[in-house]
């Protein structure tokens, strides 16, 4: 079977990339012989272009025809060659495309599956029940609140007039008691630094040395 189809290549396949090289590598070859051809084609131009007409004219130009021909062979193949490489080339974008595709894909699908894990923790009626414990617990402290700050034995209702009366009251009360005050005042509230009130005159300086000595 082996001498019939041939052994089994264990060689690894190639790369899109390495097919591209080599086609660029041939279309490289290709360009060579061409500048080639064209150079030979420009000596055969110029010849044809100093000789006459006759039989060496004319095997000349058979010469310059068949490099001619073989121009356009190589450039109808380095056509072929480019056109190949154009397309694996595209095909190389559209490979690379669908790698990124295909990452982008895998990483939503984690997220997702990560989400689906974080969020399955979260009990939504537990919140609820969170929030109207935070909210009755609000509405408690305010009653304590209200509670503490509640005046006591102060009526509610209370008539301006009866206080502006009450206050004017006490207004002459306290102007009452400063009248007999002041005109009953204690002898050891007086400013001992006073002078005595039956003394007419201040005694004279030489008067106060001879009592002293």
């Amino acid at each position: 079977m082996n001498r019939l189809f041939g052994a089994k290549s264990n060689a690894p396949k190639p790369s899109l990339n390495s097919a591209i090289s080599n086609v660029d590598t041939r279309i490289e070859s290709i360009d060579v012989k061409l500048a080639k051809l064209n150079g030979e084609l420009t000596v055969y131009q110029q010849r044809l272009a100093k000789m006459r007409d006759g039989p060496g004219k004319t095997a000349i130009k058979q010469k310059a025809l068949k490099v001619l021909q073989q121009r356009k062979m190589y450039e109808s193949q380095r056509d072929q060659l480019q056109q190949q490489s154009w397309n694996m080339e595209q095909a190389g974008m559209m490979q690379d495309n669908l790698k990124n595709t295909m990452v982008t894909v895998d990483a939503m699908k984690s997220t997702t599956k990560e989400l689906r894990k974080q969020y399955g923790k979260v009990n939504i009626d537990q919140i609820e029940r969170l929030q109207d414990e935070m909210a009755d617990l609000m509405d408690m402290g305010n009653d304590i609140q209200e509670s503490i700050s509640r005046s006591y034995d102060v009526p509610e209702d209370v008539d301006e007039a009866e206080l502006d009366a009450e206050l004017e009251a006490l207004g002459e009360e306290v102007a009452l008691e400063g009248i007999g005050e002041s005109e009953s005042m204690p002898g050891f509230l007086m400013d001992e630094t006073a002078p005595p009130q039956f003394i007419d005159e201040p005694p004279e300086p030489a008067k106060v040395k001879e009592a002293a000595g």
